[in-house]
């Protein structure tokens, strides 16, 4: 699986400084808007201690751990749906994500200059969120539009639709987001094309100053804001993660983290936020060649969390072999865990679960 998360936001928010603290593809930061013109991609190793703890017992050639990607999109301005500024290709951008990470400006400072000249957290939410809903109410209007004419002709398909559409563009209509309309499995399978982006799944990030590390009365207004959506909200100091990011070694990191109070870095809580909206675990293998980490969604079954490994085992899935990590760390190796009874045959029906250390046999 290739996962993608967006980072949107109005310019001069801190976008590009958060992406540069989270990977080594680094973006251009500076002090005007449209400082990021293509879309900067950076690819993320997922921290997981299971994977350094089975790497210890299997002693592996590769440890590969999972990854996600982070896409930093230039900054969006109000009147983007309608193609201001780079808009266009901007919204093009954010559709491809898997989820959004919109990053919002929670601090004061007089020489980074604000798009409107005033820091309004709720205003700028609402200028990114107005202008998304307009991209997503246009293309609800054209698919429509397109639907009408086979609907009156009978059509049982196109007027469930239709219907769908109709509901979507009164929540538009009311200044919502998309993902606040409630859908049924069914009715998702009817436009599964859709692809609005205010559909996709948000991670709200406050980027604050290093004196509002636990939050400020900025913060609190977003808070309330993603409370009533249901949304993740991050707390970060996007210049003190740039800090963190020059450091070489881990142990010096904790300490730099230590010293602000923090347990853990802004990467580690968007990566953890990300899994957690996107309902997604990880699953392992582990031999004397490679110990590696997979990301799948949960509840898939094991013939579908064979085939991001390799297509073929999904189409020749015989069987599973399945061990507990508990089970691994607490026998030590593979063998000693099938000596214990601890290693289980599982078939197609198996649901896959959060840690299950997995070997696949299959036909060609």
């Amino acid at each position: 699986m290739s996962l993608q998360c967006g980072i949107v936001g109005l310019p001069n928010v801190g976008k590009s400084t958060l992406f540069n603290s989270l990977s080594s593809a680094k973006a251009e930061a500076a002090n005007f808007p449209f400082c990021t013109i293509e879309p900067n991609i950076g690819v993320i190793s997922v921290p997981d201690p299971r994977l350094n703890t089975l790497a210890e017992l299997v002693h592996p050639e590769k440890v590969l751990p999972t990854v996600i990607e982070f896409v930093d999109i230039a900054g969006l301005v109000k009147g983007a749906s309608k193609g201001e500024g780079l808009g266009n290709k901007f919204l093009a951008n954010i559709r491809e994500v898997d989820a959004i990470i919109h990053v919002i400006r929670c601090f004061e400072d007089p020489n980074v200059v604000h798009v409107d000249g005033k820091v309004d957290p709720v205003k700028d939410k609402e200028i990114i969120d107005a202008e998304l809903q307009l991209k997503d109410l246009d293309s609800v209007e054209k698919r429509a539009q397109r639907l009408e004419k086979i609907a009156k002709s009978g059509d049982q398909t196109a007027r469930k639709q239709l219907s769908i559409l109709e509901r979507y563009k009164s929540v538009l209509e009311e200044g919502k987001n998309a993902r606040a309309l409630t859908l049924s499995e069914q009715e998702k399978a009817l436009v599964p094309d859709l692809f609005l982006l205010t559909d996709k799944p948000v991670i709200y990030v406050a980027n604050v100053d290093e004196e509002s590390l636990s939050g400020n009365h900025m913060t609190s207004k977003l808070a309330a804001i993603a409370h009533e959506e249901r949304a993740e909200l991050i707390i970060v100091c996007a210049s003190l993660e740039a800090q963190i990011s020059e450091l070489e070694s881990l142990e010096e990191k904790r300490e730099f983290l230590a010293e602000y109070g923090l347990e853990e870095s802004g990467l580690n809580q968007l990566i953890r936020a990300s899994y957690h909206i996107l309902d997604l675990i990880t699953y392992f293998t582990a031999g004397p060649q490679e110990v590696r980490a997979w990301t799948i969604h949960r509840g898939w079954k094991a013939p579908k969390a064979a085939g991001v490994i390799h297509t073929d085992f999904e189409r020749g899935f015989i069987k599973a072999e399945v061990i507990k990590m508990e089970d691994f760390v607490r026998y030590k190796s593979e063998l000693a865990c099938k000596e214990a009874g601890r290693l289980a045959i599982e078939g197609k029906e198996y649901v896959v679960q959060d840690g299950d250390i997995m070997h696949f046999r299959f036909n060609v």
